[in-house]
């Protein structure tokens, strides 16, 4: 072997004494005794993991998994400094510093009932309670076996949404898990969270024994309940624990769970069932499927539970990929219906106060049929929601040039958007009144307020998807900051006249001394 392929190399991982001979060439004699698999934890070798036995399945612990393991330690020349193999495994957190840095990283990269021994350096060797006191160790072999590990998931990521796994599920993480929109049986006993762990419903008391069926993604149990039935395999019982916001605060409350009250469920996933696949279906039969998804979320809508509404119309669109029209009646028939997922997706952003993306759904549409006034209307209302009235106004005007029958709710809009007009003025007269009066040189002070509090107000009007228009006051939803290319920035949206002045002075923006 060359100098520049062995001990010589630049960067060699192994040292060589000074005195070792680099230059020459080498002649090495090897004898393969065994071999074993073996994987590099860390990056600069300081922990590597030699497998003595496979263990089961693919999923490895990590933070904050429960973990129990029969661990011992050596040093590198043999001497036993730590053995936990009898009585008891040891059980410790995952992500809580009870055993070795080291260490810890290699158990996460093991399986179900794996053996191994990780190898780790003295820079990986943390003080814990697995060994209290590090020594001058240059390397400990750790011997483990995996004995068993508990699912522990942080839905949101505070510590907040626990949900941990009691018992185990038939089948293969996520894979066999309902993540999509499915028909679910579950047994359920709901707790409150004080000394008494207080019970306030028992599926198999409360409900003559049968379980709960509901389906997910329609917002028929709280948002932190179905979060995690998500994430469970068929079989599997799983204690949530779930904070006011994710659980009854915004959902139908019992009347024995109090306001604010932090909640423990017991869930126990019987089975589900997958919503039809649509491959094979004819093209009435997708149609019918599409109607039905639909008509569910026009009742989310009307609900006001926008995001949920949005995800089905979602679905649907996502499917329509793969759908293609054989006839002209059947092209117009999809047409018509993807231009109308793609409008309710549009009222549902503005509700959500995301004006742009409002925006960005109304031209799916006019890219596919221009004289769509409804689009128009939809679009203009988004524009007049994030103060771009002259995009509005030019929507508005369209509308009666492409459908006649369109002008009634074309003219209204227009007057209620002279009116939202006058009324920004009004108040950026106001904010500013004295503004222009000062002399060259002098400061102007000038306290402008928050436009989420000058909201304007319009007609309480329903949620109805199947209006020709959706003829109510969308602006108070959105968000004020909605800019970029839709807004002309705070000050030209408070006084719009501004803009007119500024042009005519050739400055485009101002800085007031």
């Amino acid at each position: 072997m060359m100098p520049q392929m062995h001990y010589g190399e630049e960067d060699c991982p192994v040292p060589a004494p000074s005195s070792f001979p680099k230059e020459y060439d080498l002649h090495f004699e090897i004898e393969l005794i065994d071999f074993s698999k073996a994987k590099v934890v860390s990056d600069d070798l300081g922990v590597l993991k030699k497998v003595i036995d496979e263990g089961q399945g693919w999923e490895s612990p990590r933070e904050p998994y429960e973990v129990k393991a029969w661990i011992s330690a050596k040093t590198g020349d043999g001497k036993v400094i730590m053995s936990h193999t009898e009585g008891e495994p040891y059980f410790f957190t995952f992500g809580k510093c009870e055993v070795p840095k080291g260490l810890e990283m290699g158990i996460g990269t093991m399986t179900r009932k794996e053996k191994a021994v990780v190898y780790v350096t003295n820079q990986y060797l943390t003080p814990s309670p697995l060994l209290p006191m590090i020594e001058d160790y240059e390397e400990v072999h750790f011997e483990v076996e995996l004995v068993h590990f508990i699912q522990v998931r942080d839905m949101l990521g505070d510590g907040r949404l626990i949900k941990r796994r009691l018992h185990d599920g038939k089948g293969d993480f996520p894979m066999d898990c309902p993540l999509h929109d499915s028909l679910l049986q579950v047994h359920y006993k709901g707790m409150l969270l004080n000394e008494e762990k207080t019970v306030f419903y028992d599926t198999r008391v409360d409900n003559q024994g049968e379980p709960l069926e509901f389906s997910s993604g329609e917002g028929m149990v709280p948002e932190g309940f179905e979060m995690c039935v998500r994430l469970m395999l068929p079989g599997e019982i799983a204690l949530v624990t779930c904070p006011p916001d994710y659980a009854y605060d915004k959902f139908s409350r019992l009347p024995s769970v109090p306001e604010g009250a932090h909640v423990q469920w017991e869930i126990e996933l019987l089975g589900f069932e997958m919503p039809k696949d649509w491959t094979g279906l004819n093209f009435q039969e997708i149609m019918d499927e599409a109607e039905k998804i639909r008509v569910t979320g026009n009742r989310l809508f009307k609900e006001g539970k926008f995001e949920l509404a949005k995800a089905k119309y979602e679905k649907v669109l996502r499917e329509f990929n793969h759908v293609n029209p054989q006839t002209d009646e059947e092209g117009k028939v999809f047409l018509d219906t993807r231009n109308s997922l793609h409008l309710n997706v549009a009222a549902c952003f503005l509700k959500m106060g995301e004006c742009r993306k409002s925006i960005d759904a109304c031209n799916k549409v006019l890219d596919a049929t221009p004289v769509h006034a409804k689009a128009l209307y939809r679009r203009g209302m988004a524009y007049m929601a994030a103060g771009d009235f002259e995009e509005a106004r030019f929507d508005f005007q369209m509308m009666i040039k492409v459908d006649k029958s369109s002008e009634p709710d074309a003219t209204a809009a227009l007057a209620k958007l002279k009116k939202q007009e006058q009324e920004v003025e009004r108040k950026a007269r106001k904010q500013f009144k004295g503004l222009f009066d000062k002399k060259p040189g002098e400061i102007a002070e000038v306290q402008v307020e928050d436009r989420a509090g000058g909201e304007i107000t319009g007609e309480n009007q329903k949620n109805d998807l199947s209006a020709p228009f959706l003829e109510r006051d969308d602006s108070q939803h959105c968000n004020e900051a909605d800019g970029g290319q839709y807004g002309m920035g705070w000050f030209y949206s408070l006084w719009p006249s501004g803009r007119r002045i500024f042009s005519a002075l050739g400055i485009d923006k101002c800085t007031i001394l």
